[in-house]
């Protein structure tokens, strides 16, 4: 199968996460978004300790089956905190 590269966007915990407000992921073509949320956990486990994650691709948010696209921007939305 052949690679494909997509834009990650990470706002608020999951931008310290990744050390960043973006970066550049190769995936396989064809992976889904929960695919691809692994892929990031495996490379960043502190991921794992969000009670919750959610994922929008261009802008519109999407289920763990959307499948992405080459070109495609995965932007990581985490919970909101405040008072």
């Amino acid at each position: 199968m052949s690679e494909i590269q997509i834009k990650v966007v990470a706002f608020g915990i999951a931008r310290d996460i990744i050390g960043g407000r973006a970066l550049d992921l190769k995936l396989e073509q064809g992976m889904k978004a929960h695919e691809a949320m692994n892929l990031l956990k495996s490379r960043y486990p502190a991921f794992e300790q969000l009670t919750s994650l959610n994922l929008a691709i261009n802008e519109e948010y999407v289920d763990d089956d959307h499948t992405i696209k080459a070109g495609d921007e995965l932007v990581l939305i985490p919970p909101v905190s405040g008072g």
